[in-house]
């Protein structure tokens, strides 16, 4: 499912110089696994996400999702790819204020093809037990809705991959338990999910870790 091999990725310093983030990340993730990516702050997790879901370019190395590679794709296509192919989940929900739940998990539909994106987004949102929540605002919902509320989005284009960043960190532990749960269940309907941590409760309901320490990883363990 994703190939990595000697990933590297730098970002210029004040002084001129390069700030070396990633040194040389080399792992596969097989088609339907939940694997976690853990590591202190700074140690390069957040960028390797970024780089996943195409938000980001490797400076150097190889990244195959699904077969195909990734490197050298133009932005249009790339654009493209995360629409229809990747999920994401954010620590921060990134809902729109004003726009209900419906409306906020019908957005990627709106660049797609797809046929009845209504239908779709209600289903979305049934999935992840919302079917009474349709129609309220974001500042109606509590955390914990919210975040299923950007699930449900992660889930309307049917994305092969989910990349979930920190989708707990601002939830309590009954809203942190749910979302998990939820994740767990995609999961074993054969989605394939990384999730990025700094819970080892949360690192040990997964099927194998990546632990990244300086920019490098230093083993891929299951959980």
């Amino acid at each position: 499912m994703i190939r990595l091999r000697d990933i590297r990725k730098s970002f210029p310093r004040p002084d001129g110089g390069r700030l070396e983030v990633l040194k040389g990340i080399s792992c596969d993730i097989a088609r339907g696994e939940l694997v976690a990516v853990v590591g202190s702050s700074g140690s390069g997790k957040s960028t390797l996400m970024n780089i996943l879901g195409l938000l980001d370019r490797a400076d150097a190395g190889e990244y195959a999702l699904g077969g195909d590679t990734m490197g050298g794709l133009a932005p249009a296509d790339a654009a493209r790819i995360r629409n229809r192919r990747i999920g994401f989940v954010f620590q921060q929900f990134h809902l729109l204020p004003r726009t209900t739940a419906l409306e906020n998990v019908e957005l990627p539909l709106v660049y797609s093809d797809a046929r009845d994106p209504e239908q779709r987004a209600i289903d979305a949102l049934c999935r992840v037990g919302l079917e009474d929540r349709l129609d309220h605002w974001p500042s109606q919902l509590s955390g914990g809705q919210q975040q299923r509320v950007a699930l449900a989005r992660a889930l309307v284009t049917d994305p092969e991959l989910i990349l979930a960043d920190e989708p707990t960190g601002n939830l309590d532990q009954e809203a942190t338990d749910s979302i998990m749960d939820l994740l767990v269940e995609l999961n074993r309907g054969g989605r394939t999910i990384v999730l990025i941590t700094h819970d080892p409760d949360l690192a040990r309901r997964c099927g194998s870790v990546l632990r990244i320490h300086d920019g490098r990883l230093l083993e891929q363990e299951v959980a």
